[in-house]
């Protein structure tokens, strides 16, 4: 078995059963003035929390122009617009999954290019020399259209970000085909942490322990998608792509130490604009130190630290922790060195390394609290992994089902990743951007 076919076994082996299921699980001490509380989520507008501008591009717009507005823009995701109206979003996610495409096209057999409508449309699209920003919008299947009306509230917000979704957007008064910005699922989060400050029964709920919080969604003893130091950039792309995630962490190979996270962004931020042709094949141990030097370059602040919490940690302290960070989650470990006395931890070993949560899921949380159904953030995910687990081998597929476990309380260590498939030697050398990667597109077609 290849170690990408052992890599995705193993990550998917909680997919079972008794964790897909968005069954209602009892949470510890609900507070008592519960729906007082969800009365008053109904009274404040979603409209009030917006937190990140709206930049268009044109739907025909070429993904590399599009890539360099991100960049320079310095925002995290934009509208597309056709005619007048909005298309789609696209982001860093998207970037990922198109450079990853490219650089992996080859090794797609024939019958899965013909199949897949979309990769078929951007490799026709590639073969002219301009891919539009449309094609490739939502790509990643992270980042899907989803629009609020005017007087949409709270509520409304839980109801997709409790089902996986990162950011919305909320429309204008007048003309209601225009929009007012994003919200964002962090800036959701900062709003259900300022309100539990104020509410004493609610600041009490959240100060139960992580473990406590007995959901699905909790990923506090499952798999995490890691990749080792030595393995490319081009390796945790694809990782980030075929698991649907948006980081993946790195552990060292000898050591087993977990050393940083390698995210969409960062593959957004450093990959894309590198004049280096060879930046896809570089270890990444040595990604993770230009990254670190980039930033330490504008501030001399290390902003890449491994951050973690104990399950035996308080949601509230999590959910702090989570926004002075500035992080989408949080590595989940059994480490007692990392307790709270301790808000960094540098390194963390992967035999105490037990999981992940992010925002997604303790915004599931309060989504129950508001008896929203079908409360499920891992949705989008599984719907993501399914999506590309169908354009594999069957063979693969049938070892999947055999490795499912009948217990959902084992644990897994972290993933190792060498080298998932033999690269085209000149393909691995030619995607330093959104521009490359379409003309290696056009050369392999």
């Amino acid at each position: 078995m290849t170690a990408m076919a052992q890599s995705r076994r193993m990550s998917e082996s909680y997919l079972g059963s008794s964790w897909v299921t968005a069954e209602r699980t009892p949470i510890a001490n609900i507070p008592a003035n519960s729906q007082e509380c969800v009365n008053h989520w109904h009274s404040i507008f979603a409209r009030d929390l917006i937190d990140l501008r709206i930049v268009t591009v044109d739907a025909q717009t070429s993904v590399e122009e599009a890539c360099e507005t991100l960049l320079t823009e310095d925002i995290l995701c934009l509208t597309v617009k056709s005619d007048g109206a909005t298309v789609g979003l696209f982001d860093f996610s998207d970037v990922n999954a198109f450079l990853t495409l490219a650089a992996t096209r080859h090794t797609l057999p024939p019958d899965d290019l013909r199949e897949n409508h979309r990769v078929h449309e951007i490799v026709a699209a590639a073969r002219t020399g301009h891919v539009p920003v449309q094609l490739v919008s939502n790509l990643s299947e992270k980042n899907p259209l989803v629009v609020l009306p005017y007087d949409a509230t709270i509520v409304s917000l839980l109801k997709h970000f409790s089902r996986g979704t990162h950011k919305v957007l909320v429309q204008k008064a007048e003309p209601p085909n225009d929009y007012l910005g994003i919200v964002s699922d962090r800036r959701l989060l900062a709003w259900f942490s300022s309100y539990a400050s104020q509410n004493p029964s609610l600041g009490g709920f959240l100060s139960n322990p992580l473990h406590s919080f007995s959901l699905p969604s909790l990923d506090l003893y499952s798999s995490v998608i890691a990749a080792t130091s030595t393995a490319s950039v081009l390796d945790a792309m694809r990782l980030m792509s075929e698991e649907g995630v948006s980081s993946v962490a790195v552990v060292d190979d000898q050591t087993a130490v977990l050393l940083s996270a390698v995210s969409v962004t960062d593959v957004g931020k450093i990959v894309v604009p590198s004049e280096s042709k060879h930046i896809l094949s570089i270890p990444l141990h040595k990604f993770i130190a230009q990254i670190k030097a980039s930033d330490g370059s504008k501030d001399g602040a290390d902003k890449y630290p491994v951050y973690s919490v104990l399950p035996t940690n308080s949601m509230l302290y999590t959910i702090q922790k989570l926004l002075a960070t500035n992080a989408h989650r949080l590595f989940v470990t059994q480490d007692s060195s990392s307790g709270v006395s301790s808000p960094v931890v540098s390194y963390i070993t992967s035999g105490n390394l037990s999981g992940i949560v992010s925002i997604v899921d303790i915004l599931s949380i309060f989504g129950r609290m508001a008896n929203i159904e079908d409360v499920d953030p891992k949705l989008m995910q599984r719907h993501r992994r399914a999506s590309s687990s169908a354009s594999s081998h069957s063979s693969l597929s049938d070892e999947l089902s055999r490795s499912r476990p009948s217990s959902r309380t084992s644990v897994r260590r972290t993933l190792s990743l060498r080298n998932p498939r033999a690269m085209n030697r000149n393909s691995r050398a030619s995607f330093s951007s959104a521009e490359s990667a379409t003309h290696a597109m056009e050369r392999s077609a």
